[in-house]
């Protein structure tokens, strides 16, 4: 389903990202794991269009999209949850969801049906449909940025460090919900720093260090390894 070879992203003379190959079967869920500035989140953005490849390929379903804008990818089926967990502050939850499902908005009976999927998988969410995006909490605000994204439909969900400043009994229920949109069949790529977390809800995982993938394999393996801080720290 999403295939990345040779991916290199650069800022100025610095290589992000040098030449990784990582790859997403459908339906599969494939952790990103890591330490802080380890390229995970230059790999995502770079892959959602957000950021430039400087050489390398991204390929979805078999296309070239290496060059594709983010309208363009949400357009293609991938959709993104960046790690700034960006809300329209003064729109209402409902309005903030509504944005998620532009580029379907001559589908007003599917639209209808996804928000109401939606509510039922974050009943928070459908209590506070009238409020203010920029009033609700941390978590709250990360559950809209998911709910948003899957109103595109997508075939393909990017998730940036879902469960990054949030409560402990939070993250717990972001990840739950995370291995509902799995269960559904949805292919997700997850970049996470809660290990633990990522490796619990993930068929594969790719370790990444200093730009470059460190391990790969699947989650059992990745969870097996004796000491997983020196393929983070380079140890």
């Amino acid at each position: 389903m999403l295939e990345v070879s040779g991916l290199e992203v650069r800022y100025g003379a610095i290589r992000a990202v040098r030449g990784i190959t990582l790859n997403v079967a459908k339906g599969e869920l494939v952790a990103l794991i890591g330490a802080n500035g380890a390229g995970k989140s230059s790999t995502l953005m770079c892959i959602a269009g957000a950021l430039a490849a400087a050489g390398g390929s991204v390929r979805l379903a078999g296309e070239d999209v290496t060059s594709a804008k983010p309208e363009a990818m949400v357009r293609k089926g991938v959709a993104t949850v960046p790690e700034t967990r960006d809300v329209f502050p003064d729109l209402t939850v409902l309005e903030n969801m509504s944005l998620g499902s532009y580029v379907r908005r001559r589908d007003a009976a599917g639209v209808a049906q996804d928000r109401e999927r939606m509510f039922e998988l974050f009943p928070v969410l459908a209590a506070r449909a009238s409020q203010a995006a920029g009033t609700l909490s941390g978590g709250e605000q990360q559950m809209l940025v998911i709910a948003r994204a899957m109103m595109s439909r997508p075939s393909v969900l990017l998730l940036d460090e879902p469960s990054l400043g949030l409560a402990p009994v939070i993250v717990d229920q972001i990840f739950e919900m995370i291995i509902e949109l799995k269960t559904s069949g949805l292919t997700i790529l997850l970049v996470e720093q809660n290990v633990a977390k990522a490796l619990l809800v993930a068929d594969r995982a790719y370790v990444m260090r200093l730009g470059t993938i460190s391990a790969s394999g699947t989650a059992a393996e990745i969870r097996a390894i004796t000491d997983l801080s020196a393929l983070y720290l380079g140890a």
